[in-house]
């Protein structure tokens, strides 16, 4: 190697340093570049499908789409305004409907909007030559005020340059305007977009016209949605029935002429749908469910019935989560003053779907509710027996086939009380319903024109009696449903008569069938009431095939979460017009509550002694019953006496006088004596008597 070229790789510093080759620079690792180029995107993935993203980009798309929206909703404004296009579209619509007669009005209303805009047109071509005159007209005689005010100027203050005052006056108005629109003109011209845009989006955005999936979240789920024309329409037509869709497309936007006013009731709206032309409303009831999700609600918040109008189904949709919250408590429970009256009252038993007050009459009426196991039936009864409790003229007979307790609070209220499941139970439970049936007869057979107070016989869990297997000594059944089953029969022969004399007959049953519920029984009831159930059988069952056509549906009730939710079929309660039934969600008065009530029914009697087993074919003694039905009263009257010996036993009391108490009693010292003009009978004194008895009865022994 030459010095030169030695020299060239030299130390700058010193000549004797060594020449060091420099490193070559490596090539970039592909790996490494490859895994840079991922993180990136996936960087770029994440910012792009983050929430926040969305949520901005679909706030810019839905903007956007306002403006558009607005501008095509403005246009076709316009353009229906100028043309007769609107007369056009609503005669398509109710051809489609199948309303020929409107749609006869619809198009002379069109022919008179036509006549009137050529008349407008024609009036056009002469109106340039009017207005011309107009304007020369309007400026001679402007001119010639001004000149007469001048005139009248100069003479006031003889001055002749007045003349003109007026008339320089006005030309330095006009000029005036000139130099203010020259001044707001550009800002004008400039903002001017802007504003109309803006009116544009407001427009839009009101309308809602953006797709649905750039609307924000609670939007798009529709959860509280209001319910407009729009919404009930696009529900229909997306109903699932080919009829009901061509009709409402061939409408097009005239599809609202279905609907009647949407009215508020209650925790919902109410609207009435006139169906088109071959669309039965039968269609429209069997989609129920999908009718409800097309609305954005769930079933139970969506009920369809049937008006009087043909062809027209009436919908009631329900606030979003509105039949999920409680009702208030019942006013027994709130007003200590409340009082009954069998004949004329009605009791406050809940609130229907509009949320107004559901109350019942139950005069001559008698009663059947059913439903499924534990959805509150035995509340339902007890609270309508717990008001007609507070009329102390109402006589109360009771069987409890269930015997847990629910009904205890009637001890001491109830004339007889008997309370259990077992056959022996249902025996009593068929005695006492029989006695029901003679003291009907009895009262038939009183002189005409004699009123009678109510007698009002209560069994809860009746199917236990329909499907007793036990037969008395004459081989007759107790249960089942023919002609000589002794629970059937008596049953219907109440239904048959006793309303007539006040004697009614409730009853309160589950889970109806043919054979725990015979149809006879089940219609022989005026008032029929229905919590959930399983079946549309049922429901007929139920409430009858004339309610269940006309929409009543307890088998959709939500077993669990309508607790105390009821179907009714009544002339009983006020049902609205049109409609076959009604849904009452009905107060929950529990037990502590009931037990308070009856406390306050008690208040109001003499003391009843409430007898828990029937007797019959045993000895009495006539002294010591008569005490027993005294009860904790200090006198009864001795009518009262006699009645209540008669529910003590038939067979040894039925026929009784007051001979016959005054016979008894005689010689005794608790013979019957008037107090405020009316003969009792002490209990004190029979007590004193009953202990000298049972005194003397003792010494005996001891001797």
């Amino acid at each position: 190697m030459s010095d030169n070229v030695v020299r060239l790789f030299k130390h700058p510093d010193t000549d004797t340093a060594p020449a060091v080759d420099p490193k070559p620079i490596p090539a970039p690792d592909r790996p490494q570049l490859t895994r840079r180029w991922v993180r990136s995107g996936r960087a770029v993935k994440t910012a792009a499908t983050h929430e926040r993203t969305k949520t901005v980009a679909r706030a810019v798309i839905r903007h956007g789409m306002y403006v558009l929206g607005g501008t095509r909703i403005v246009v076709r404004r316009t353009w229906e305004g100028r043309t007769a296009a609107r007369y056009e579209r609503m005669l398509r619509a109710a051809e489609a409907a199948g309303q020929f007669d409107e749609a006869m009005q619809w198009e002379e209303r069109g022919q008179r909007f036509r006549a009137a805009r050529h008349r407008r047109r024609m009036d056009l071509l002469y109106s340039p030559i009017a207005a011309a005159k107009g304007i020369v007209v309007g400026t001679g005689v402007g001119i010639g005020g001004l000149v007469a005010l001048g005139i009248v100027m100069a003479i006031a203050t003889k001055d002749v340059t007045d003349v003109v005052t007026p008339i320089m006056a006005v030309i330095r108005f006009i000029n005036l305007m000139i130099t203010i629109v020259q001044v707001v003109w550009g800002p004008l011209v400039q903002i001017g977009p802007f504003l109309a845009l803006l009116a544009l989006w407001a427009v839009g955005r009101h309308q809602q016209a953006a797709p649905q999936w750039t609307m924000p979240a609670h939007v798009r789920s529709g959860e509280g949605e209001p319910i407009t024309p729009s919404i009930v329409v696009k529900a229909l037509r997306d109903l699932g029935v080919p009829a009901l869709r061509n009709a409402i497309k061939e409408m097009g936007d005239a599809g609202a002429s279905m609907l009647g006013p949407i009215r508020i009731a209650g925790c919902g709206v109410e609207v009435d749908v006139t169906l088109p032309s071959g669309v039965s409303t039968i269609e429209v009831q069997n989609r129920r469910r999908k009718l409800a999700e097309n609305l954005t609600r769930h079933e139970h918040e969506v009920f369809i019935t049937i008006p009087t109008a043909a062809r027209t189904v009436r919908l009631w949709i329900a606030d979003s989560g509105a039949l999920d919250e409680p009702i208030g408590p019942s006013p027994l429970t709130t007003d200590e003053t409340l009082r009954a009256d069998y004949a004329k009252g009605r009791a406050p038993w809940g609130q229907d779907l509009r949320g107004d007050a559901a109350a019942l009459s139950v005069y001559q009426r008698h009663l059947l509710i059913t439903g499924l196991s534990n959805q509150g039936k035995t509340a339902a009864l007890r609270a309508l027996a717990l008001w007609l409790a507070l009329d102390r003229s109402v006589e109360f007979w009771m069987g409890d086939l269930k015997g847990v307790g629910d009904w205890a609070m009637f001890d001491g209220l109830a004339s007889r009380l008997i309370q259990g499941p077992t056959d022996d139970h249902v025996i009593q439970v068929t005695e006492m319903v029989e006695d029901a049936v003679e003291e009907m007869n009895r009262r038939i057979q009183a002189p005409p024109g004699t009123v009678f107070p109510p007698l009002v016989v209560i069994v809860d869990e009746a199917q236990v009696a329909f499907m007793c297997p036990v037969k008395d000594e004459d081989k007759r059944p107790y249960g089942g449903s023919s002609s000589n089953s002794r629970y059937f029969m008596a049953a219907r022969k109440i239904h048959n008569q006793g309303r007539a004399v006040n004697v009614l007959l409730w009853q309160g049953t589950q889970d109806p069938t043919d054979q725990n519920l015979p149809k006879l029984v089940r219609e022989g009831a005026h008032t029929r009431a229905s919590l959930a159930l399983g079946t549309e059988s049922q429901a007929r069952m139920a409430l009858g095939d004339k309610a269940v056509d006309g929409g009543a549906a307890p088998n959709l009730l939500r077993p669990g979460l309508d607790k105390g939710t009821l179907v009714v079929a009544s002339d009983g309660i006020e049902i609205p017009k049109g409609q076959s039934s009604i849904t009452v969600r009905t107060h929950y008065i529990s037990t502590d509550d009931a037990k308070v009530i009856a406390t306050r029914a008690k208040a109001l009697r003499d003391g009843v002694t409430t007898l828990h087993v029937i007797e019959r074919g045993q000895d009495r003694d006539p002294l010591a019953d008569i005490a027993g039905v005294l009860g904790d009263a200090p006198r009864v009257l001795t009518q009262d006496v006699l009645k209540r010996l008669a529910t003590l036993n038939a067979d040894a009391y039925g026929g009784w006088s007051f001979i016959d108490l005054k016979r008894v009693l005689d010689g005794t010292g608790a013979e019957p004596y008037k107090s405020d003009g009316r003969m009792v009978i002490g209990r004190d004194r029979l007590a004193r008597v009953l202990a000298n008895r049972d005194a003397d009865g003792s010494a005996s022994v001891g001797e």
